[in-house]
């Protein structure tokens, strides 16, 4: 297994941070590193991301979990489970704010092959944390 992980702590409640969390078609007006998702969060939906990272290229996943205000999880890769990404968005109360966490394992038997082609993609996580926190607590 690889993976990714962000976090920021935010000055405002879980209550306060999920509906900006949920909102993935505003995503882009606060984290420049995404350029645009198409669907809704809702459980079994599926949803198409597409990156900074790579904006000619589209990412499907499906809504695996929804539990308001404290986490949000997202799946997608292979067929046959042959490479899967699994990202998760937490929420915890954290002294009258919340500590968000984003977090995305990869497994399956031809991560170490894509692993080895896929770019650095740990500026964009903590990028998401960190206009996710600008965003809830500005509101900009």
């Amino acid at each position: 297994m690889r993976s990714y992980t962000a976090s920021a702590t935010i000055a405002a409640p879980p209550e306060q941070v999920w509906p900006v969390l949920v909102a993935a078609d505003q995503w882009s007006s606060w984290d420049s590193g995404v350029v645009a998702v198409d669907g809704e969060l809702n459980p079994g939906e599926k949803v198409t991301i597409r990156t900074e990272v790579s904006p000619s290229r589209s990412f499907p996943v499906v809504v695996e979990t929804v539990q308001p205000p404290r986490l949000l999880r997202l799946r997608g890769g292979m067929p046959f489970g042959l490479f899967t990404g699994v990202r998760s968005y937490t929420l915890e109360p954290s002294d009258g704010g919340t500590r968000f966490t984003v977090t995305e394992e990869y497994t399956g038997p031809l991560l170490g092959l894509i692993w080895r082609t896929m770019p650095d993609l740990q500026p964009s996580f903590d990028q998401f944390a960190a206009g996710l926190k600008q965003r809830v607590e500005t509101g900009a």
